[in-house]
């Protein structure tokens, strides 16, 4: 154990082992609800992190990755028994081999997490179309109609409706939305009654 904490405060791994205690205690409270994970989530802006994760989440994996192998080269450099100008010297090509595994590493990570962590999809009145829907009017015809819609997330809509042929929708009837035509605002629908 002893032999960790020397390579864990030697140079340059002691400059990312005070950095990640810093990340512990970041996730540390942020489980227990001390502190707000949603607030350094920037979106496209300097607070952004790798690919669409959010900064917490890239800025945590970056610190990791890079204090690991700035540790791994720490020990490394202690088994070589430099001379201290030398140390200095490779410590220096060991910190900025460290940042760019580092960034490799968080980019291997953050590819996968860019689906969970991506922009949610926008809803739109197309997410409709397909879906069963009642016919809430006296009559549907080409000019007039509507129906009520159940979206994905179970709420209700009501939405302007219109039969392109001939038919007896009313009150209650079942119908699908097939089609929706943006410039009037409203779907096509048909019976479902076979």
């Amino acid at each position: 154990m002893g032999g960790f904490v020397t390579a864990a405060l030697g140079f340059p791994a002691v400059l990312f082992s005070f950095l990640l205690i810093v990340v512990i205690g970041y996730w540390l409270l942020a489980l227990f609800g001390g502190v707000d994970t949603d607030g350094f989530d920037g979106g496209d802006g300097l607070l952004a992190g790798f690919g669409g994760v959010p900064l917490s989440i890239s800025l945590s994996l970056l610190i990791a990755f890079t204090w690991f192998a700035s540790l791994a080269g720490t020990v490394l450099l202690d088994d070589l028994e430099l001379s201290t100008p030398s140390r200095i010297g490779f410590g220096v090509g060991v910190l900025a081999v460290a940042l760019v595994l580092g960034t490799l590493g968080t980019r291997v990570i953050a590819v996968p997490l860019r689906r969970v962590f991506g922009p949610a999809k926008e809803p739109s009145r197309r997410d409709f179309v397909g879906r069963a829907a009642v016919i809430r009017t006296s009559s549907v015809s080409h000019d007039f109609g509507q129906a009520e819609v159940a979206a994905a997330d179970g709420s209700t809509a009501i939405v302007d409706v219109r039969q392109a042929g001939q038919g007896n929708l009313t009150a209650g009837s079942r119908v699908v939305l097939y089609d929706y035509d943006s410039e009037g605002e409203f779907f096509w629908v048909e019976s479902l009654d076979l």
